[in-house]
């Protein structure tokens, strides 16, 4: 009348166990490159830009190399 008690399966708590552990690296590997991004974003995103006028201007000013001085 009593059914025995199932055996539990340990194969599907490690596969769980790896998955979980597989996302968990990914997500990490994901956080730090968007952290790092910003950073180098930031970091870059303060250094002046040479407007296309300001850069003609610059090359302009500058005597070509080979004439008379």
């Amino acid at each position: 009348m009593n059914k025995p008690p199932r055996k539990k399966n340990p194969t599907f708590g490690i596969a769980v166990f790896i998955v979980v552990a597989v996302l968990l690296v990914i997500a990490t590997l994901f956080y730090n490159a968007i952290t790092e991004k910003r950073e180098y974003d930031r970091e870059n995103a303060s250094a002046p830009t040479i407007s296309s006028d300001a850069a003609a201007a610059a090359i302009a000013a500058k005597p070509a190399s080979g004439t008379a001085q």
